[in-house]
């Protein structure tokens, strides 16, 4: 990665002018079991939308305040379904994402066997830079990678736009 380019994800969302786009293809992230939101998911609770004081978070105020300056931000979940519980917790709360502003589309994992995508999740900065997502089996972060490579970046830009132009939006996508 050239030394020029910022590292941290606010940073490269504070640089963006356009577009990030984020394709996201497991059906589980690495979670805490026993505690933390998806715990609480299993037990039960979900995020009051009427309560937004409740739920809103750093995250969103990033989304939130990218979107105000112009550019779009775009997320597409590729999903096995039936879908596992990780993504019924994903689900759940991805009326928080709607809300700052950020575009979600589920793709159901057998309608993209004919696409060609990349081994890794990714997101993809104007065009031009991509950061990928490494991930251990059980989910765990293996942290990000980051090219400006034009191929990697064209390869990227490809998998997303074919995989959000045959997605469903987050508000008509129905779990199974």
């Amino acid at each position: 990665m050239p030394s020029n380019e910022p590292t941290r994800f606010a940073d490269l969302l504070a640089q963006c002018e356009r577009s990030a786009v984020h394709l996201e293809m497991r059906d589980v992230y690495a979670v805490d079991k026993e505690k933390g939101p998806f715990a609480e998911w299993q037990a039960g609770f979900r995020h009051d939308p009427a309560d937004r004081a409740s739920w809103w978070r750093p995250w969103l105020d990033l989304v939130a305040e990218t979107v105000s300056r112009g550019v779009v931000i775009r997320r597409a979940r590729i999903v096995s379904e039936p879908v596992s519980d990780y993504i019924r917790y994903e689900h759940s709360g991805t009326f928080t994402n709607t809300e700052a502003g950020e575009q979600v589309r589920w793709l159901p994992r057998r309608r993209a066997s004919d696409l060609a995508l990349p081994g890794n999740d990714f997101w993809l900065f104007d065009d031009r830079l991509v950061r990928w997502n490494h991930f251990a089996g059980d989910g765990s972060s293996q942290g990000p990678e980051h090219t400006t490579d034009p191929s990697a970046v064209k390869l990227c830009g490809e998998a997303f736009e074919a995989v959000w132009g045959r997605g469903v939006p987050h508000d008509l996508y129905e779990i199974r």
